[in-house]
């Protein structure tokens, strides 16, 4: 079997994102792995700024993309601080990236060399993508390294 030596989590700010990477820290800390978090900027949005760019001249696209690339990543040292707060000496290094989510994905996949993928699992569009998911599904049938899937959510607290 190959050592896992580094986890790629896909982070969308779902419901699903934080359990995913809890999953993946406590995974990381048991066999001695990073964890590498990556945001898709999906580029059907960022055509859609550009888009409105045109439509309105006092609306600056690049700003608006260069802030919307500080939030998520923001949000994802937030994930990751939130995930590593009962391991804090998994390293996790966080990324956002723009452009097809699986397609960005797997471009990260080629070039950060992760050894296991993890994604939390939900649907939005149809019927079948309602049971896995769109990206995930497309990730199941390319991605060159394991996939695991995460089902769940962080239960509320009541």
């Amino acid at each position: 079997m190959k050592t896992i030596n580094k986890i790629m989590v896909a982070v969308d700010f779902s419901d699903y994102s934080p359990v995913s990477v809890q999953y993946a820290v406590a995974l990381a800390a048991d066999v001695g792995a990073e964890v590498l978090l990556v945001n898709v900027y999906n580029q059907r949005d960022i055509d859609m700024l550009r888009k409105i760019e045109v439509e309105y001249p006092d609306f600056s696209y690049a700003k608006y993309y260069e802030e919307n690339i500080q939030d998520r990543q923001i949000r994802l040292e937030e994930l990751a601080e939130e995930g590593r707060s009962k391991m804090p000496d998994v390293k996790t290094t966080c990324r956002v990236v723009a452009g097809v989510p699986y397609e960005a994905l797997l471009k990260t996949i080629e070039t950060e060399k992760p050894d296991l993928l993890i994604m939390g699992i939900k649907g939005r569009s149809n019927l079948m993508d309602t049971i896995v998911g769109s990206c995930a599904r497309k990730l199941f049938r390319h991605s060159p390294i394991p996939f695991l899937s995460i089902r769940g959510k962080v239960e509320s607290e009541a």
